[in-house]
């Protein structure tokens, strides 16, 4: 006999722990709710410095100190650095574009480079829904932010076109 067809997917079962513990005599406990969860942060966009430092602010730690390294870093290695919010994530760039994004999830901060292809090692990272040529790193820790690849990489992208800038 052959296998039924459906036009039906399962529903996800509705959560309802209070209700059920409660049914149960059991005492029922939630778990805190996390600012972070798998995507990126609801910020509104926005340019300049203040939104991308009130943004890292509103990270929780480890993935504070590590967007502040990372906004240090950048800092110090491109002058003229410009700063802003865009799809719930730090982007910097030098001149017309923008040439990498930082942002913080449940578990890591995402640092990704446009145009990551371009650089030299490439990045090991192809994140996912950010472009074919977008590369980077997904770090846990602050130790684990290699200054100097890092660094080299930043100075690298922005040498080459950026999103929304003019051919240079």
């Amino acid at each position: 006999m052959p296998a039924r067809k459906t036009d039906k997917t399962p529903k996800p079962a509705g959560r309802k722990p209070a209700k059920r513990a409660a049914a149960q005599g059991q005492v029922a406990t939630t778990p805190p709710k996390s600012t972070l969860t798998g995507k990126a942060s609801p910020a509104k966009a926005a340019l300049g410095d203040k939104p991308v430092f009130t943004y890292i602010a509103s990270l929780p730690q480890p993935q504070r100190g590590i967007a502040e390294s990372i906004d240090a870093l950048a800092a110090k290695t491109l002058p003229g650095l410009q700063r802003c919010v865009k799809w719930g994530m730090s982007y910097y760039g030098v001149g017309d574009g923008w040439c990498f994004c930082c942002g913080g999830f449940a578990d890591h901060v995402k640092l990704m480079f446009v145009n990551g292809v371009r650089l030299t090692p490439v990045p090991p990272v192809t994140p996912v829904a950010m472009g074919k040529l977008t590369r980077g790193v997904e770090l846990k820790f602050v130790d684990d932010l290699d200054e100097r690849q890092i660094g080299a990489w930043m100075k690298q992208v922005a040498a080459v076109p950026g999103v929304g800038g003019k051919k240079r």
